[in-house]
């Protein structure tokens, strides 16, 4: 049995640009625990049995959209509170890239997100914490890099 090639925690970045050219993109100081969602959005159809009317329909499903969102949770890094809170305030969708660097290949997301959430939290004898949620805003393009 071969084992799973996997990455580790620093291999997976979410990375906001700056809107320069050409673009920098850099990633936040702080988060401990981040992740990227990939949704399809489905619409049903009900499917019937064209030769017995009364049997239960099977239900058949169609793509309709699709969304990815980020989310990261961690410290309140000083260096990053700013970078968050700016791109929180910002009517426009900010420049995001995300990364996953296995040993013999990067899969990179590319495109535009909204910082939906930001929350900062602290609890007595700790540290301040910040939780950010960022939404899609049109495509991200998937590249896979050897």
């Amino acid at each position: 049995m071969a084992p799973p090639v996997t990455a580790r925690f620093g291999k997976f970045r979410v990375l906001l640009g700056d809107g320069a050219s050409p673009m920098v993109y850099t990633a936040p100081c702080g988060f401990t625990s981040k992740s990227l969602t990939l949704t399809k959005e489905l619409t049903d159809v009900n499917l019937p049995d064209c030769e017995d009317p009364d049997a239960v329909a099977w239900v058949g499903r169609d793509a309709a959209s699709l969304s990815a969102s980020v989310s990261g949770e961690g410290v309140m890094a000083s260096q990053s509170v700013e970078t968050w809170l700016d791109a929180w305030e910002n009517v426009e969708s900010v420049p995001v890239k995300v990364e996953v660097e296995f040993p013999a290949k990067t899969i990179t997301w590319t495109g535009f997100m909204h910082v939906s959430t930001f929350t900062a939290g602290a609890e007595q004898g700790g540290r301040v914490t910040a939780n950010v949620e960022m939404q899609s805003d049109g495509e991200l393009v998937r590249t896979v890099t050897p």
